[in-house]
């Protein structure tokens, strides 16, 4: 009679059965989400084909590590490593098909005469869905606009309204600082810049300087928002009386990176002092 292997701890249910993690950026908006991936065979930058919950789609692995159990949830799963007839379908698709089906698009928008500038089309590799993504100043019936596109793809259409900083992650490529843009890399949200950080940073309020690719103010300028409350905390407030080596004065303004305080003194001369050098006088 022929031996039999012993079952495994894993089979015997004594030690779960971790599996691997792999993050994967994915998608014309390039976002990144943990899937579950094969114990080998699939590495940082191999180029992968995964399950996302809009379909089968392309992507590329950024990170492998470890599962970290069951509260290690995933957006889908890394179904194989892309391999020959894979690469043939994704060119044919980025190179031909979402071309052909954007022009087609641009004519249909033209006929039906609606008010709305089309920016991408996104086909899945799994061909499930094809999404057109456009901006709007306001909301656009694109019923019909949808009717006509299933009859000639025959596959799930779906129009999606996007903003100014949509349009630069899907188009823009290199910012202002020569890298690659923020949002096309890490940023998985994009939300508001409000102009009050350019301002609490002493930052130039020319538009053409503040403002990234796609018009608006600059992500960047959340970066360091943090950081400067937390120096502010170390400054006294404009026009607060403070007692100097040379007497006393009142500080008229402050840089908050160099830690400086300008303080005008009673002959109206002003002077730069390092914040530690002035203090605050204690009536006030």
């Amino acid at each position: 009679m022929e031996a039999k292997e012993p079952f495994s701890a894993q089979q015997l249910g004594l030690v779960p059965d971790m599996g691997r993690t792999a993050f994967v950026r994915y998608g014309v908006m390039d976002k990144t989400d943990k899937f579950s991936a094969p114990e080998d065979g699939v590495q940082v930058g191999h180029d992968v084909v995964v399950r996302t919950p809009r379909g089968v789609e392309w992507g590329r692995v950024v990170l492998v590590k470890d599962a970290e159990g069951e509260q290690d949830k995933t957006a889908g799963e890394v179904l194989r490593r892309a391999a020959g007839a894979d690469y043939d379908k994704y060119l044919d698709i980025v190179e031909r098909q979402e071309i052909e089906e954007l022009k087609f698009c641009k004519n249909l928008i033209r006929q039906h005469k609606l008010a709305m500038k089309l920016v991408r089309v996104e086909h899945l590799f799994g061909g499930s869905k094809i999404i057109f993504y456009f901006l709007a100043e306001g909301r656009v019936d694109f019923r019909q606009l949808v009717k006509d596109l299933a009859k000639e793809y025959r596959t799930r259409i779906e129009m999606r309204q996007i903003g100014v900083r949509d349009e630069a992650r899907l188009m823009g490529q290199i910012g202002p600082c020569g890298n690659e843009l923020c949002c096309r890399t890490f940023l998985n949200s994009l939300k508001p810049v409000p102009m009050k950080l350019a301002k609490d940073q002493k930052s130039t309020l020319d538009p053409a300087k503040i403002s990234g690719t796609c018009g608006r103010l600059k992500c960047c300028l959340k970066y360091e928002e943090e950081l400067y409350r937390e120096l502010k905390k170390n400054l006294p407030r404009r026009g607060a009386k403070v007692l100097t080596a040379d007497g006393e004065g009142m500080v008229v303004n402050y840089d908050i990176i160099s830690q400086l305080v300008e303080v005008e003194m009673p002959d109206g001369s002003r002077v730069k002092l390092p914040a530690t050098e002035v203090a605050v006088q204690s009536d006030q």
